[in-house]
């Protein structure tokens, strides 16, 4: 028998994150209600935060839903959506009691409304503590994906604290990577790596109008504080022949790179689109810094990049990349991303080889496994 789902997740539509890709495929069987961010810290005075809590309050009064990111309709595959009406204030008791009154409520409409009974209660996020045994659940999955210790924009300690007392409560915990699961109880945590969607990212197509001629080296997301822009800038000084093109929204110094006319910015992308220009540059790139984040993490482009069957080139291994098997170009002792670049490029009958075998690990995979753990409760 398939069990419904009540999700907390992030906000739906801002980004395609592994639960977005999992949950949105186990909603093909059952009936899921998602609920958004109940948020990582409490909202400062800046620009961001205040636009992003405008954009919270848009959608608790529009019709139709607010467009997301990429400017793409805010559809989703669920019986409902839950815009929470919750204080972002982790740690605090009196938050933690007036969520669970409020989004309490808004859940349990959304329940009868869908005709839901002891759903499995699914959450991505630690802030949802809470709200565990609100609504009769018949279990509390625990869907760990980053290391909130690192994560940048959370308010570390009081969340840490959620989290350790949310595994404690959780009778599974699923963790993206094995670094993740390492801290919690091996009885009840199962390790799913990343999956990828496959037939987008290998299915041939024509390259963006955007893309430069030449040799291009590209990269694509978030340009924040865990991007090595200044090994970024000395590649790009080292290969004046290559066209540095770097997709997403700009949350992070690059002073780094001005002035330097082979490198080009551009704005983030539909996720539909991404294929148009990661299949048709020359290299890929994981241009990270090595900190604790990235060392826990299992960045979903790195699957979307090998499926493209283009050479890939990080700054450094990190155990993400070493666990897939792929020819990933790094650079040796004393030597830069350029060098990585460069031995990438010459392993391009090695990674269309490769790309063959990540058939096995579609997010239709990934769902199928976590629906038949779901579905023994």
């Amino acid at each position: 028998m398939s069990h419904d789902l009540i999700v907390f997740g992030e906000d739906y539509g801002r980004h395609p994150s592994s639960t977005q890709h999992i949950v949105r495929r186990l909603a093909q069987g059952r009936k899921v209600v998602w609920v958004n961010s109940l948020g990582l810290r409490r909202p400062r005075l800046a620009l961001r935060d205040l636009s992003r809590l405008a954009n919270k309050a848009a959608r608790l009064v529009s019709r139709p839903p607010a467009p997301d990111v990429d400017g793409q309709a805010w559809t989703h595959p669920f019986a409902a959506l839950v815009e929470p009406r919750a204080i972002p204030w982790p740690g605090s008791r009196l938050a933690a009691g007036i969520n669970r009154a409020l989004v309490g409520r808004q859940v349990a409409a959304a329940m009868h409304r869908c005709g839901i009974d002891r759903p499995v209660l699914w959450t991505s996020l630690p802030t949802a503590l809470p709200l565990i045994g609100a609504f009769g659940e018949r279990a509390v999955i625990y869907y760990a994906g980053d290391d909130f210790a690192a994560l940048h924009g959370v308010d570390h300690a009081p969340v840490l604290d959620m989290e350790l007392r949310l595994a404690e409560k959780a009778d599974l915990i699923l963790a993206a990577s094995a670094e993740i699961g390492a801290r919690f109880d091996p009885a009840k945590t199962v390790h799913l790596p990343h999956g990828v969607d496959y037939d987008l990212f290998s299915t041939p197509a024509a390259p963006a109008p955007q893309l430069p001629q030449g040799k291009v080296a590209g990269f694509y997301g978030s340009l924040n504080g865990w991007i090595d822009v200044e090994a970024i800038a000395r590649a790009a000084k080292r290969l004046p022949d290559w066209t540095f093109l770097l997709i997403g929204r700009v949350e992070t110094d690059l002073a780094a790179l001005a002035g330097l006319s082979n490198v080009r910015l551009h704005p983030a992308v539909p996720h539909a689109a991404l294929p148009a220009f990661s299949q048709n540059w020359t290299v890929s790139l994981l241009p990270f810094r090595q900190t604790r984040q990235i060392e826990a993490s299992n960045p979903l482009k790195l699957r979307e990049y090998l499926a493209a069957g283009r050479p890939v080139a990080t700054t450094h291994l990190f155990p993400a990349v070493v666990d897939t098997g792929a020819p990933v170009a790094a650079p040796g002792p004393d030597e830069g991303l350029a060098d990585a670049i460069l031995a990438a490029q010459a392993r391009e009958t090695q990674f269309r080889a490769f790309a063959r075998r990540l058939q096995s690990e579609s997010w239709e995979q990934r769902a199928s496994v976590v629906a038949s753990l779901i579905d023994m409760f």
